[in-house]
């Protein structure tokens, strides 16, 4: 049964305060038709990107649901360890279930990261959910290789309360190509409510449409996150004509190796610049942790897809598929 999402809008993202305010932006209307209204922007100067330096001319994308992401796994040392690792292999990583109360844990944790001269920064999203303890998403990327366009970062806005934590959206083009040649896209990063499988995913297809159309003229537009479902029960969200999941077939992506929860789904025709390579990190295996270890960690292993740098893909045609396990 086809329903919409009626009042569907788009709220500004509010950004930690340690990091610097996005420009703020005033979102209304449904599904079918909203505008953008800039209000005004404010924050510290970042200072220049630093240069790009490639050994290849793809970009990895992932999404990681890092188990509790709070005060007590970052002082977690081995556990850090393994994250800081983790982040460092990805050009940019939509991140799920973040429960800090201190605005500066993200911040502190790339400390961690880009010790050594990293360039990691972030999108942070606003603290949601129904319950007393709130999750935020965020983006984790490299500013070396991609560059994130701030006057494209929301939330959208769910007034029927479908959606228990509402997806982060932000836009990011590659670095290095030129602005004509640069791969652009666009992310939504989601946590499905595992008590709410069924009724979330009947409500995604909504939200990949309406981010298709907010008016950026983005033809890749990939969602990304815990779906806490596997690919046969994707619901409404499933039945999105040549939309996509890099993780298919009867492959895990937790930790314990026994279900698949998360998933990167983009449109196959539109999204040419896959390059056919993707994969989940085993944390057990590719970190060579004990199952305790790897636990501490998170319940939940990356999973990542391989992009071409060049708008189009550099081909113009997506590769052979190769979905594995690492």
């Amino acid at each position: 049964m086809s329903r919409r999402l009626q009042g569907l809008g788009v709220l500004g993202v509010l950004v930690a305060a340690a990091a610097w305010v996005y420009s703020n932006y005033e979102f209304s209307g449904t599904l079918d038709q909203f505008t953008v209204r800039r209000r005004g922007a404010a924050g510290p100067d970042l200072g220049p990107a630093p240069p790009v330096a490639r050994s290849s001319n793809t970009i990895r994308v992932a999404t990681f649901n890092i188990q509790v992401f709070g005060e007590s796994k970052l002082e977690h040392q081995a556990a850090v360890a393994a994250l800081v690792d983790i982040m460092r292999r990805f050009d940019v990583v939509a991140v799920q279930e973040i429960r800090a109360q201190s605005v500066d844990q993200i911040p502190r944790f790339l400390e961690q990261v880009n010790a050594g001269g990293g360039h990691y920064h972030y999108v942070l999203g606003p603290r949601l959910g129904r319950s007393n303890s709130k999750e935020q998403y965020a983006f984790i990327y490299n500013r070396a290789s991609i560059e994130v366009d701030p006057s494209s970062v929301y939330t959208i806005d769910d007034p029927d309360d479908l959606l228990h934590r509402e997806p982060l959206v932000a836009s990011f083009r590659v670095r290095g190509p030129s602005a004509q040649e640069a791969f652009t896209f666009t992310l939504i990063n989601i946590h499905v409510d595992p008590d709410e499988v069924a009724r979330e995913v009947n409500v995604l297809d909504d939200v990949y449409r309406a981010v298709q159309r907010d008016g950026r003229g983005e033809d890749d537009v990939i969602l990304l996150g815990d779906l806490n479902a596997d690919v046969r029960h994707l619901g409404q969200l499933g039945e999105i004509s040549q939309l996509t999941p890099v993780v298919t077939g009867k492959t895990t992506t937790n930790t314990l190796r026994n279900a698949q929860l998360d998933n990167i789904l983009f449109m196959a025709h539109a999204t040419t610049e896959f390059t056919g390579r993707a994969g989940v990190v085993d944390l057990i295996r590719d970190l060579n942790l004990t199952t305790a270890q790897a636990s501490a960690v998170s319940d939940h292993c990356p999973v990542y897809a391989e992009f071409s740098i060049q708008e189009g893909g550099a081909d113009g045609a997506i590769a052979g598929r190769e979905v594995e396990r690492k």
